[in-house]
């Protein structure tokens, strides 16, 4: 994790790139850049992100059983907590933890305008 006085560093496109490649088995996956951090969608749902160089997902059943010693970790201040993946080499546990999750995870919010 990058730090420094205190402030968090934005997350690298090199590490962005990294995981996309990951999912690359999955149709549906994009992202959006917000503030230095890169939002993660799933089929428009949104399935985590990359915060500070850390692959985080959303907290579901599904991803607690699948990740049983998960560790929890706030992607910035004042969110809620997240799931941080930690095995991001396997791209089969990363496709199926995305497959897993997605009849959990919200749907899409209606934008504005």
């Amino acid at each position: 994790m990058l730090y420094f006085s205190g402030v968090f560093m934005a997350s690298s496109k090199e590490y962005l790139d990294f995981v996309l490649e990951q999912l690359s088995g999955l149709d549906g996956i994009s992202y959006r850049y917000m503030m230095g951090e890169y939002i993660i969608y799933y089929k428009d749902k949104i399935a985590g992100g990359i915060y500070d160089d850390r692959f985080l997902v959303k907290d579901t059943p599904s991803a607690r059983r699948l990740m049983p010693n998960a560790v929890y970790e706030l992607p910035y201040d004042s969110a809620k907590p997240m799931i941080l993946v930690e095995d991001i080499d396997d791209a089969e546990f990363l496709c199926t933890l995305f497959n897993a999750i997605y009849s959990e995870l919200p749907p899409p919010k209606k934008r504005r305008g």
